[in-house]
């Protein structure tokens, strides 16, 4: 590990928020991205109060290049160079695709996508100087195997997932590790916030144990210890890799005969 810094964005709440309350308590600097400053201020003061480590407040949209670089710039500044960045942030209904209009895309590509890639970019160049450094995306199995009314949620993980992919060739031999760590649903404020988009999840979901942002947070920091290409937790999910690999089409069928259906559309 090159150094005890890390930039977690989505830091307001979820995974991002609990995997900074485990960096903080382990004696991290934590740079708390989000859009929401005084959640962040909010989480920042409880973090430092009971952990060794210190949390640095960025507000800004992920999804703006000019609002990262400059955050960037202040973190180089005032630190110096990320041994590790989490990006966690992530939005986005599940909708049809003829519910979903362009503008509703763009919006649903910023987080995860834009953001990782914005904040990726920005630090990339000082983690590829200094040989070393973790970058951990927080993903979705929807970028294994869709199910039926998630379109442009979809997109977005598979944005993430094939960016992660072409960083792992790209950074091959370089020292800096990218990561995709992808987990069954998280019992966080996601679906309290999109109240209509768990009636889109397959009801082959209900046999895949919930986990805690607290339980997929241990992971993501265990990841940035102990760099892996690919994480899915629970380990059940491998089920749906191993599919993936082997039975595409068999996944594919699977997962729509159990998904939601619309307009006299067959599972078949």
């Amino acid at each position: 590990m090159a150094q005890r810094l890390a930039v977690v964005t989505g830091a307001s709440s979820g995974i991002g928020a609990a995997s900074a309350r485990i960096l903080v308590a382990s004696g991290w600097t934590v740079v708390l991205v989000a859009r929401r400053e005084a959640r962040l201020r909010e989480i920042a003061a409880r973090l430092e109060a009971f952990g060794a480590g210190r949390c640095v407040v960025e507000p800004l949209d992920g999804a703006d290049p000019d609002a990262v670089a400059a955050m960037a710039a202040r973190v180089r500044a005032r630190f110096g160079v990320p041994g590790a960045i989490v990006n966690s942030a992530g939005a986005g209904v599940w909708r049809w695709p003829e519910d979903t209009p362009p503008a509703e895309m763009e919006r649903l590509l910023d987080a995860p996508y834009r953001s990782a890639y914005h904040v990726t970019s920005a630090f990339l160049p000082d983690l590829l100087a200094q040989r070393g450094g973790v970058i951990v995306h927080v993903g979705s199995p929807a970028s294994i195997v869709p199910w039926p009314g998630a379109t442009g949620y979809t997109v977005s993980r598979w944005a993430l997932r094939g960016y992660h992919e072409a960083l792992v060739q790209d950074l091959h031999g370089t020292g800096v590790r990218s990561c995709h760590v992808m987990f069954s649903t998280v019992t966080s404020e996601y679906f309290t916030t999109n109240p209509d988009s768990y009636a889109h999840a397959p009801s082959l979901g209900r046999w895949i144990p919930a986990i805690t942002p607290l339980e997929a947070a241990e992971v993501v920091v265990r990841v940035i210890h102990e760099p892996r290409d690919e994480v899915l937790h629970p380990r059940v999910l491998q089920a749906l890799r191993l599919g993936e690999r082997f039975a595409p089409g068999l996944a594919r069928r699977l997962v729509r005969a159990t998904g939601r259906q619309r307009y006299g559309r067959r599972a078949s």
